[in-house]
């Protein structure tokens, strides 16, 4: 193995942490500082990874190279461009930008320095999401569901941004063509945002995607499906667990007909349609932990100069795809 990559992090509040602690902990980076405004987190850094703990990004040490920014979203432009500019690679939380002028601006100075440019949307490095991407599929419908308890994270975006975009870029990447008609309906219960939204996107090939997305549940439960013409599959992102539904290839019109005639109960009935008709099976999750993978392919992206499964481009499509559904939602019209 080449020598580690010297990382930073900047922001290590309630999500940035886990980026440092992860950081600490792999051979294959040299965490040598960390960056945050509030001097009693910096002190509190400093003591547990033992490493210098700055107030201001420009006072990271020059051989940086690569960042993790965990900062709030309207500091993600600011903050990653010096480093993005001067060739310092940067993992960028999601949602990467507030707007798209923010994100083609991060995108450029990329592409011209050579630096690395990702996006932490994690839940692509799910391992029920890793075991999905190997089963290519053409879908015909996505519907995917995110709620959790009310976090008081986050409170300067609205559940669009703060929850839904992990959705939005997973159904961008599934569907793979371009969203052609969007509607929305959201409403704020807690803050000034929307708190609750769901949105209809339909894609250039007749692909529809539902999206539901709530942070002031009662519970927290994070799940996709998706439907084929030939298959099922429905990924459990907390439970980290997948299932793949699929006709079988001699399943006829006729055939569930017979079945159905001689079927005596509704469980004889399920038995034949389980056991006959349709074939289950759960997929096979690689292991790792979704954080620690994305930043493990991140370094190794930084290493190799390799392009990241979540770059920059992806990145700005979840925001642009975000920011209509928010139009729409303002609106109260579905713009074309």
């Amino acid at each position: 193995m080449s020598d580690p990559v010297r990382a930073a992090v900047i922001g290590v509040g309630a999500f940035g942490r886990h980026h440092a602690r992860i950081l600490s902990e792999m051979p294959e980076a040299r965490l040598v500082g960390v960056v945050d405004a509030n001097p009693e987190v910096r002190a509190k850094a400093t003591e547990q990874w033992k490493v210098p703990a700055y107030a201001d990004p420009s006072e990271l040490p020059a051989d940086v190279e690569a960042v993790s920014v965990a900062v709030p979203t309207a500091l993600h432009h600011r903050v990653a461009l010096p480093f993005l500019e001067r060739g310092v690679s940067v993992l960028v939380e999601k949602p990467m930008v507030r707007n798209l002028d923010e994100g083609r601006e991060l995108i450029a100075a990329a592409e011209r320095s050579g630096a690395i440019l990702q996006v932490g949307h994690v839940e692509r490095f799910n391992p029920a999401v890793r075991a999905l991407a190997q089963h290519k599929i053409r879908p015909r419908f996505i519907e995917a569901e995110r709620v959790a308890p009310f976090s008081f994270r986050s409170a300067d975006v609205g559940v669009v941004l703060d929850l839904m975009i992990h959705d939005i870029d997973i159904v961008l990447h599934l569907a793979g063509t371009e969203p052609v008609r969007v509607e929305a309906i959201g409403v704020p219960v807690l803050t000034a945002h929307e708190d609750i939204a769901n949105a209809r996107v339909v894609f250039a090939d007749g692909c529809v995607a539902n999206l539901t997305s709530s942070r002031v549940a009662t519970k927290t439960e994070r799940k996709l499906r998706v439907f084929s013409s030939e298959s099922y599959l429905v990924v459990d992102f907390g439970k980290r667990e997948g299932w793949l539904y699929r006709k079988s290839p001699e399943l006829t019109l006729d055939k569930v007909k017979a079945f159905a005639s001689g079927a005596t109960s509704l469980a004889d009935l399920q038995g034949v349609v389980f056991r006959d008709l349709l074939s289950m099976e759960k997929l096979e999750t690689p292991p790792g932990d979704p954080l620690t993978e994305e930043i493990r392919d991140f370094l190794r992206c930084v290493r190799e100069k390799d392009r990241p499964r979540v770059g920059g481009r992806e990145g700005l499509a979840a925001v642009s795809l975000a920011l209509r559904i928010l139009e729409a939602i303002r609106t109260g019209s579905p713009p074309q």
